[in-house]
């Protein structure tokens, strides 16, 4: 990589720390306000490995709150878009960008199909995140999960913790207990909230992918991002 990029880097991380960096593979799934914004600070940040998954296209309504979404772009794909901005900022990073929503038996076979340091779990819908959770854990991968951003506004509330210490988040909640059923108490992280979100905030939705929308403000899954790829950068760096 071109030494100009990581200088401030460096003299944080100093060579040993942004070498573990610049040789790790990070698999981030699920690139919406929360994941786009992890993915792009782990590529900041020198991580030399990523590869990106989501099936789903910018709409307008992402713009609020998503780092990719412009009127330029609506309706195209996110992966492929993250992919070249990613490239953008440091030619060098090796970026896979599938342009897919993974679920099921295609989850199992992309975390066999290479070598992964960690996982970054911001899948929105419930069976599918919990598919990558257990099977991630149950490989060994280190995993890093988001919990429920939307109907928050009060970012001093946010934490990052073993999931068997979240709390309040309904989102949380279920992750746990289907968990639980599968054998698994603890040994993922997460970043939650512990706020509670307002009854106004929530719009049933009768799509396949959520059971309710939620409101969102700008800056808060932009924040569960950050904390997602400091937590992240903390694995590697140990």
């Amino acid at each position: 990589m071109s030494p100009e990029i990581y200088t401030r880097t460096q003299l944080l991380l100093q060579d040993e720390g942004l070498s573990r960096l610049r040789d790790a593979h990070v698999l981030v799934v699920g690139l919406g306000g929360v994941g786009g914004y992890a993915a792009e600070q782990l590529c900041r940040a020198g991580v030399g490995r990523l590869t990106i998954v989501d099936g789903d296209v910018v709409s307008a309504s992402n713009l609020n709150r998503q780092i990719i979404a412009l009127q330029s772009n609506i309706g195209q794909p996110k992966a492929e878009l993250f992919r070249q901005r990613f490239l953008d900022i440091n030619p060098d990073c090796k970026v896979t960008a599938l342009q897919e929503f993974l679920r099921d038996e295609r989850t199992v076979e992309l975390l066999q199909s290479e070598h992964f340091d960690c996982v970054v779990d911001c899948i929105d819908t419930l069976s599918p995140k919990v598919f990558l959770l257990y099977h991630a854990h149950s490989l060994g991968i280190p995993v890093v999960s988001s919990m429920g951003s939307g109907g928050k506004l009060d970012p001093a509330q946010v934490h990052a913790t073993d999931i068997a210490k979240s709390h309040t988040c309904p989102l949380a909640a279920m992750v746990r207990k289907r968990l639980h059923h599968m054998g698994i108490y603890t040994g993922i992280r997460v970043v939650f909230s512990t706020e509670k979100v307002p009854s106004h905030a929530m719009l049933q939705d009768p799509s396949d992918n959520h059971l309710t929308t939620l409101g969102t403000i700008s800056y808060m899954p932009p924040l569960f991002g950050c904390i997602i790829a400091a937590e992240v950068i903390k694995i590697l760096l140990k």
